[in-house]
């Protein structure tokens, strides 16, 4: 029985993150000026237009010549809430719960100043 509890959990999660296209905007944008203010540069993958990516992404470079970066994402997270990932470790890659860009961009700073996290 828990099993399936935990498992139609997940699909609601990855649900609710597919439907809160809108959230997940709203949450990366504040990310990306609290990056900006730390002198990080980005390429915000989110302009469904120009890229038909189910999950928007922010791609936060570690510097303007090379490709070493981290690709984050805005994703559902149990309680109703969201959070920031590291998107190519999927649920893994939790970094800081949205709300707190300030921290978030912190958190990233640190993950991208030390080249033995990457």
């Amino acid at each position: 029985m828990r099993a399936l509890s935990v498992r139609a959990e997940r699909q609601v999660l990855r649900l609710r993150t597919r439907m809160g296209r809108r959230t997940a905007t709203y949450h990366l944008d504040a990310l990306a000026s609290a990056l900006q203010a730390k002198g990080w540069r980005f390429v915000k993958f989110y302009r469904p237009e120009e890229f038909p990516s189910p999950l928007p992404m922010l791609w936060v470079r570690a510097s303007a010549t090379n490709e070493v970066g981290l690709m984050v994402s805005v994703r559902a997270t149990p309680g109703g809430t969201w959070g920031y990932y590291d998107t190519l470790r999927g649920r893994q890659g939790y970094l800081w719960p949205c709300g707190d860009a300030e921290s978030a961009a912190e958190q990233i700073d640190l993950i991208l100043k030390f080249p033995g996290t990457w």
